[in-house]
């Protein structure tokens, strides 16, 4: 099986268990989730903070989005584009949203980011203990983070996504941790 085939099945299994997440344990573990990278975040002192905005069964980071936009910190948020690439884009609010490809979401008229991030907070399908990610295929944010060496780049798992070893290739790009509590109820 090439590395491709390898993560491909390795994505339909992780999506389909986490589709099968039941909503309570799910909502509590997100919950954990936002208090846990918000702690990070004052910690670090933060002041711009890219993340996804969450679609499908994404772990949901809307209340830690709303908390860092009305404690003024500056937010970024990914339009993706044909060509893996993605524009960051200035989120002012959670109600002026347009729908991109693939299910995602993006700001209505915002203003591009060309600056430096504090933290870059990172969806994924499954995770290993050497900080490597299996996304959705698209390379997209691969493209965008290798262009951010020095920022420091959070991924957050269910811990169900965690696997022995993520099937890499040359363009992955290894994050600075991944943020799971193993210690939650089964998922």
């Amino acid at each position: 099986m090439t590395i491709a085939e390898e993560k491909k099945a390795l994505r339909n299994t992780k999506l389909v268990k986490r589709a099968r997440l039941p909503r309570l344990i799910k909502k509590e573990y997100d919950q954990w989730i936002c208090d846990s990278l918000w702690q990070t975040i004052q910690e670090r002192d933060c002041k711009t903070v890219h993340c996804y905005l969450p679609m499908g069964t994404e772990i949901n980071i809307t209340p830690l989005i709303e908390k860092l936009l009305e404690e003024n910190i500056t937010v970024i948020v990914p339009k993706t584009l044909p060509k893996p690439k993605m524009q960051n884009l200035v989120l002012t609010s959670l109600d002026n949203l347009d729908d991109g490809v693939f299910g995602t979401k993006h700001p209505t008229n915002a203003e591009e980011f060309l600056g430096i991030y504090d933290l870059i907070i990172v969806p994924g399908l499954a995770f290993d203990d050497a900080n490597y990610r299996l996304g959705y295929g698209g390379a997209y944010y691969d493209n965008f983070l290798v262009h951010h060496p020095n920022t420091s780049k959070i991924g957050i798992f269910y811990p169900f996504q965690q696997v022995e070893k993520v099937p890499v290739e040359s363009h992955d790009v290894q994050l600075n941790e991944i943020r799971v509590n193993k210690d939650f109820v089964e998922l």
